[in-house]
């Protein structure tokens, strides 16, 4: 019914986080797309409004570098880990 609530458990809600952390990580390691990307562009791009934590999470696993005014980057490592997994969308 449209009225009950929708619960999502946590292995839902993981997976989803993770399906846009990865999302994140082939926009910023697209060889068409640009190198170097706001915070504001990667929203637009991928039409959400969240995504400086998922670039966080990407920072603290040393798959971003981020400028002192606010670009991202992704590191050599993210190419390469796109390189050996493939970009599946």
């Amino acid at each position: 019914m449209p009225d009950e609530d929708t619960f999502e458990t946590v292995e839902e809600r993981v997976e989803r986080f993770e399906a846009v952390e990865r999302d994140t990580l082939y926009a910023l390691t697209d060889p068409d797309g640009q190198p170097l990307w706001s915070i504001a562009d990667l929203n637009r791009e991928m039409d959400r409004t969240d995504v400086i934590d998922y670039v966080n999470g990407l920072h603290r696993a040393g798959l971003v570098n981020k400028t002192s005014d606010g670009y991202v980057f992704a590191t050599r490592p993210a190419f390469r880990l796109v390189q050996i997994v493939g970009q599946v969308l």
